[in-house]
C-alpha cells in the first residue's frame, strides 16, 4: 500500500488546538451564509472534502467558474472535470442544503486516477495534485492527459495557460555551477505545491523548512556533474531560487516518512505565520518580485500514519472568520486556534479575497 495512505480514520470528534469542538447542530435551524456548506463523507473520503473546502474558499478560483468567461468555455466543448467542479462549487456557495454530497465529483476523479474511487483514505495531497491538473488539462489547450502529469506538483514547462496556472503557477531556477570551470547553467521548473521536508523533528518554523529547501547543495564524488566546458565530471554546486512567485501560494508539510520496512507520521509542530509571509530571502534578484501572504486555508491531518482523518480551516473571505470544516459539520474557531501540530498543507494569497460573484447564466454552472 502507498505510504502515504491511510486505511482508516477514527470516528471520533476533531481536536481543535488544545479543545474538542463539537459541532451545534442547532446550526440546521439558523440561516446558512453563503460558502459555509458541509461535505458528505463519501466512505473514507475525508481527504478530498478538506481540499474541496480549502479550494471552495480560493476566490478568485471559483469566481472564474461562475463567470461569463467559464460560460463562454463550456458551450465550446463539455468537459467532465470543470463542470463537476463548477457545479460542487455552485452548490456550496448558492445552494441552500447545510451540507452537500461530492459524488459527482468524486466520480469523475475515479476516472482520473482510480485508487480515488475506492474506500481506502488517500492522501490529501495528492488529491490536491490531480485535481488541479485535472481542472488545467479541460482547461487549456494542452492536448496531453492530465494522467501524464500524475502526482506531479507541476503543470509542465511546456504547457498550455489556463487559470490554473495564472493563479497557482510559479518558477523555480536551478542554478549548477562547475566548481572547476565557474560555468553555471539554468534549469527553470514549474510548481503549484511545495513539498517541505520538516527542518526538525521536535518543533521548526515554516521559514527554516523553506531555508532547508533553498539551501545550496554541493555535488562530489558519484554526484559529480558533467561540465560541457570542463569536458569531464566535475564537482558542482545547486542552488534553487523562486524565479516567479505564484498569486497562491501552497505548502505542503512531509509528516509522512518512510525508511526501509518502517513508516511513520512526523507529529512536529511548526510554526507558521497567518500575516505577512516573506519569500524575499528565496527570490532571484534579477526576477522575481517580493510579496507578502497571508493565510486563508489549511488542510489538518489527525491522528496516525494508518488511522488518521482530515479536517480544514478556511478564511471566510466576507466575515474574515476562521471556520472548522469536519466533513458535514463545521463551526467557527477563534484565529488562535488556526496553528496547530496537524497541519498539513498552507494555502497564502498575496492579495486579498472578497465574496466571489456569480456572473454565469449557464445552466451546467
Amino acid at each position: 500500500m502507498d505510504g502515504n495512505k491511510m486505511q482508516n480514520e477514527p470516528n471520533t470528534e476533531v481536536e481543535v488546538g488544545a479543545t474538542t469542538s463539537v459541532y451545534d447542530m442547532s446550526v440546521q435551524n439558523k440561516r446558512k451564509r453563503k460558502g459555509l456548506t458541509g461535505l458528505r463523507n463519501l466512505g473514507n473520503t475525508c481527504y478530498m472534502n478538506a481540499v474541496i473546502q480549502c479550494l471552495s474558499c480560493t476566490t478568485p478560483l471559483v469566481e472564474y467558474f461562475f463567470s461569463w468567461q467559464f460560460e463562454k468555455f463550456v458551450s465550446r466543448e463539455k468537459k467532465e472535470m470543470v463542470n463537476a467542479f463548477a457545479n460542487l462549487m455552485t452548490d456550496m456557495w448558492f445552494g441552500k442544503d447545510q451540507y452537500v454530497s461530492p459524488e459527482d465529483f468524486l466520480s469523475v476523479m475515479n476516472k482520473v486516477h482510480p485508487p480515488f474511487g475506492k474506500r481506502i483514505q488517500q492522501d490529501a495531497q495528492e488529491l490536491l495534485i490531480y485535481t488541479l491538473n485535472a481542472l488545467h488539462e479541460d482547461l487549456s489547450n494542452n492536448k496531453k492527459k492530465a494522467a501524464d502529469n500524475a502526482g506531479s506538483s507541476s503543470m509542465g514547462s511546456n504547457a498550455s495557460e489556463s487559470i490554473i496556472t495564472r493563479l497557482l503557477q510559479g518558477v523555480i531556477r536551478q542554478n549548477t555551477t562547475c566548481l572547476v570551470c565557474g560555468n553555471t547553467k539554468h534549469k527553470d521548473d514549474n510548481f503549484t505545491v511545495l513539498s517541505l521536508s520538516l527542518a526538525s523533528e521536535d518543533e521548526t518554523s515554516v521559514q527554516e523548512c523553506l531555508e532547508c529547501f533553498f539551501q545550496q547543495v554541493s555535488l562530489t564524488g558519484t554526484d559529480k556533474i558533467f561540465c560541457v566546458f570542463c569536458k569531464m565530471k566535475q564537482n558542482a554546486t545547486v542552488k534553487a531560487q523562486i524565479w516567479k512567485l505564484p498569486r497562491i501560494l501552497m505548502l505542503h508539510f512531509k509528516r509522512f516518512e518512510y525508511k526501509s520496512h518502517r513508516k511513520r507520521k512526523l507529529k512536529t509542530s511548526v510554526e507558521f505565520p497567518l500575516n505577512n509571509l516573506d519569500l524575499s530571502p528565496f527570490l532571484s534578484s534579477s526576477n522575481a518580485k517580493p510579496q507578502m501572504y497571508k493565510l486563508y486555508a489549511v488542510v489538518n491531518h489527525f491522528g496516525e500514519l494508518d488511522f488518521g482523518h482530515y479536517t480544514a480551516f478556511c478564511k471566510h473571505p466576507e466575515t474574515k472568520e476562521w471556520n472548522a470544516f469536519n466533513d458535514i459539520r463545521y463551526f467557527q474557531i477563534s484565529e488562535s486556534k488556526v496553528q496547530t501540530s496537524s497541519a498539513y498543507i498552507l494555502f497564502y494569497s498575496s492579495q486579498a479575497f472578497s465574496l466571489p460573484q456569480k456572473t454565469s447564466s449557464c445552466s451546467s454552472c
